[in-house]
């Protein structure tokens, strides 16, 4: 697959998730107190580079250049994530990139978008110790909220550094033990099933709704099925859980879109669908490698595909 066609879908997918009205998210209409759109459009292209590393290294890959242990999938995090945050000063995107580079090498090593997800997880199960460590310091640059402290490989800790050595914990052991408190790691460890699921439903919603209902639809969907793991370690599972609810209540017609997003904002950014944004960014991503693109009808943009 042509290396900037991957690029290109990997940076547009994220734009295209930000912008879109979705409930209880910065979008291009809302913003939060210590995050606006605009975080999302810097830093959301501040990775381009770092991307297209990762595709020439994929190539490597899969000519045999290279073995999978040696692709550096935690310093290509970290380096995206230093990019990022050089262009502003949040955290928009440290879930977007830790779930789209090893996504985006295995489109640059497998032979089509379904093998991609198999070369995906062979990365992070022949990952290195060292990937773990670099991850660790790319956490530390994009100071996500609700990280646990006082835990076993605390991030946090310089100690940590050590224990992961002795206990040879890679990405895919790390992923194992923090599945439960973050939704990528079990994106990783199951080859993406979500974010695949969700782009096959996407495919399907924007053949009969305009772009942004059909993104707005696939996204209540997620909530309604899904915990947010980011709503989960800064409110609670039980809010994480009434999240959910009250996502189901809105599919059924029991509440109103506008009540729904009120209620997401009404403690702040506490109940902001972080992960579940993330699962869709890259969803969107797949979408566009798919060929999206887009037509006005109507005054309405519209999703289509290139035959």
């Amino acid at each position: 697959m042509e290396r900037w066609r991957i690029v290109r879908a990997f940076t547009l997918g994220p734009l295209i998730e930000a912008a879109v009205p979705k409930p209880g998210n910065v979008n291009r209409f809302r913003d939060f107190d210590d995050l606006t759109f605009y975080h999302f459009l810097f830093a959301d292209t501040a990775v381009t580079g770092v991307y297209y590393e990762a595709v020439k290294t994929a190539e490597l890959l899969r000519k045999g250049i290279l073995e999978p242990k040696e692709a550096g999938l935690g310093e290509l995090i970290k380096r995206a994530v230093g990019a990022s945050r050089e262009a502003q000063d949040a955290n928009p995107n440290f879930g977007i990139i830790a779930l789209s580079l090893p996504l985006i090498m295995g489109l640059a090593m497998g032979r089509n978008m379904l093998d991609a997800r198999k070369k995906a997880k062979l990365l992070i199960e022949e990952s290195t110790v060292r990937d773990t460590m670099e991850l660790y310091r790319a956490i530390r640059i994009a100071n996500p909220k609700g990280i646990p402290s006082g835990v076993k490989y605390d991030v946090y800790s310089d100690d940590s550094f050590r224990e992961l050595f002795q206990d040879g914990i890679n990405l895919a052991r790390l992923a194992e033990m923090s599945c439960e408190r973050e939704l990528i790691f079990c994106e990783w460890l199951d080859g993406y099933e979500l974010s695949y699921s969700t782009f096959g439903r996407l495919y399907e919603l924007i053949k009969e709704l305009p772009l942004e209902d059909a993104v707005v639809m696939a996204f209540i969907e997620l909530l309604a099925r899904n915990i947010d793991t980011l709503i989960a370690r800064k409110a609670g599972l039980e809010e994480a859980k009434l999240v959910r609810e009250k996502a189901k209540a809105l599919l059924a017609g029991e509440l109103s879109l506008e009540e729904f997003d009120a209620f997401l904002r009404e403690r702040g950014d506490l109940r902001n669908p972080g992960s579940l944004a993330d699962v869709m960014a890259v969803s969107l991503s797949l979408l566009v490698l798919r060929g999206l693109r887009i037509e006005l009808r109507n005054g309405r943009v519209w999703g289509l595909f290139h035959k």
